[in-house]
């Protein structure tokens, strides 16, 4: 766990400095388990995201935009009732647990003075963020409910007294010295990592692991130095926040992690740091969740239609046959005083071969030598006039499948708000049964609106993330000289230079933002093709989002998601 009570500990200090003194302007609930307060303080305006979710539990300064719902939860219209225009008076840490109070005075209904707790407790699965009157240490509401029959310790519902979750009785290792750590560690039983996390409050496994790894060969003489001079770079702020990319995964710290080897990046703030660090993540989860229907549908439509194509391309192989069936009625008919009812084959001459060669022909023995011949002829007919039906088939099935792994594409890299509108189209085009909710009907209302990127020089760049915007981006919002960018023969989004004629730099980021919003997202050297919109058709009866183009030129980009954010960032 990345998030344990010595990063809590500098996140507390972090947020004292920032925010403390700070009044509440706005509270808003983008998602189920996450809030953002506005908080204007010694002059700048902060945006502080409290997280309850179970993956993904954080607290700390964002400069993310969110989406907020038509109607506000129930849970976030109290939080406004009790906390808006309310002054931040400590932002503390209970112990050295996960846990963050945010204290707050304001004035209730009738203009008394009230003290309210704002409690964050960052524990996994487990993560709660609770509101509570101090005078009376009484739960107003919490982001998550939890009644006695679930948890013995403690309720969390309304009305009931505020118990602070169990504690485990360690040692807070900001207060130890070498004795303190010799008394509890047993060098003889090893795994001295695994002993300081289960002596020691507030470490998790990657502080436990850094401080025996820094001691080289761990003893009584070296570990308990390395472990007290990484608590004193706590104390005294001597931070390096970082994230590490090693074996194909993720992990961010407070301190140097010496014990990793991979790839680091470097932050000024650990709020910084984990905006980051959570870049999408969340957000991918939500929208897991929230299509899995969506993705479970589109997956089989898909293997319905490449099984469909399979069966399609064997029935042109044998429809392919067709000469052959022409020629074997033709020999027949040229040999019938050869044939008999009931013979089983014939062999005969083939007139159309230079050399002269036989061919044995099959034969229905119920059939005449007529009939045989005429039998012949009909599957000829048959199969010539089949082939053009099945080749305009295997052209409509590989579009459906084509379609269907655009669609796949877009949910991977869609928001909650894309989801709804991949659903939406998915009802016009007749594959779902249309949803009669108020929720539907308001999406269908809604405006549709695209992603703004800005590119260094100040450029204007916009992103369709679905099929509905790629179609008004190209064929409705960007004028014709304007500059269209898309993957070549991959599966991604519309992309459009608001400018007729961009800088080179210009045009390599918003090929940057085509390949980094398509298929090829994890792949380098991704060709995206780019030209002006009058040369980008639609064909008529398309699918939506599909486009012809000409007059194109290709270049090579790798997918940058540092780019991507800066350049969402300006926005």
């Amino acid at each position: 766990m990345s998030f344990d009570g010595i990063f809590t500990y500098v996140m507390t200090k972090e947020l004292k400095e920032t925010i403390e003194s700070g009044r509440i302007t706005k509270i808003h609930q983008p998602f189920k388990h996450e809030l953002v307060l506005q908080i204007r303080a010694r002059g700048q305006n902060y945006k502080l995201l409290l997280s309850a979710h179970p993956t993904y539990a954080r607290v700390h300064l964002t400069n993310e935009a969110y989406d907020n719902p038509a109607e506000p939860p129930m849970f976030c219209m109290l939080l406004r009732k009790h906390l808006e225009g309310s002054i931040i008076e400590t932002v503390k840490q209970v112990d050295l647990d996960r846990i963050i109070i945010i204290e707050t005075k304001g004035r209730d209904e009738i203009g008394d003075l009230s003290v309210k707790q704002l409690i964050i407790e960052i524990m996994g699965r487990h993560s709660n963020i609770i509101l509570v009157d101090k005078k009376t240490n009484t739960i107003i509401d919490s982001i998550k409910h939890l009644p006695p029959s679930v948890n013995r310790h403690r309720t969390v519902l309304p009305g009931y007294e505020y118990i602070a979750p169990p504690s485990h009785g360690k040692i807070n290792p900001l207060l130890v010295n070498e004795e303190t750590i010799l008394k509890k560690l047993d060098f003889n039983s090893g795994k001295l990592a695994e002993q300081l996390v289960q002596h020691f409050s507030g470490i998790s496994p990657l502080f436990a692991k850094e401080a025996v790894f820094r001691a080289g060969i761990a003893n009584r003489a070296t570990l308990p130095k390395s472990f007290i001079a990484m608590v004193e770079d706590v104390k005294l702020g001597r931070i390096m926040p970082q994230i590490y990319y090693h074996d194909t995964k993720e992990t961010f710290y407070v301190l140097p992690l010496t014990h990793l080897q991979g790839e680091t990046k470097t932050f000024s703030t650990l709020s910084e740091m984990l905006d980051r660090f959570y870049f999408g993540k969340a957000e991918r989860d939500r929208v897991k969740q929230q299509a899995h229907d969506l993705e479970r549908f589109i997956t089989n439509e898909k293997t319905k239609n490449e099984k469909k194509l399979k069966k399609l391309e064997q029935t042109l192989k044998e429809a392919e046959k067709a000469e052959q069936y022409r020629l074997y009625g033709e020999l027949l008919t040229a040999n019938l005083y050869a044939i008999k009812r009931g013979d089983k084959q014939v062999e005969v001459i083939n007139y159309y071969d230079e050399n002269g060669s036989t061919i044995t022909i099959t034969l229905d023995p119920q059939k005449s030598p007529s009939e045989n011949a005429q039998s012949y002829f009909q599957k000829y007919q048959k199969a010539k006039n089949s082939v053009h039906i099945v080749q305009e088939q295997i052209e409509r099935t590989k579009q459906e499948v084509d379609y269907f792994e655009r669609l796949l594409q877009q949910i991977e890299s869609a928001s909650p708000k894309d989801v709804e509108e991949i659903r939406e189209e998915l009802i016009e085009e007749g594959y779902l049964r249309a949803r009669q909710s108020k929720q539907a009907k308001k999406q269908k209302q809604g405006k549709i609106e695209l992603e703004k990127y800005i590119s260094s020089d100040g450029t204007e760049i916009l992103v369709g993330k679905n099929n509905k915007q790629n179609d008004y981006l190209t064929n409705k919002l960007a004028h014709k000289d304007e500059i269209w960018l898309h993957t070549k023969d991959i599966p991604g989004s519309h992309v459009v230079i608001r400018s007729k004629n961009p800088s080179e730099q210009t045009i390599l980021e918003a090929a940057n933002l085509a390949a980094y919003f398509s298929k090829a997202r994890q792949s380098s050297s991704v060709p995206v093709d780019y030209t002006k919109i009058r040369y980008v058709k639609k064909p008529s009866g398309a699918k939506p989002g599909y486009v012809i183009y000409e007059n194109q030129q290709t270049i090579y980009v790798t997918p940058d998601e540092d780019l991507v954010i800066k350049m969402k960032k300006t926005v």
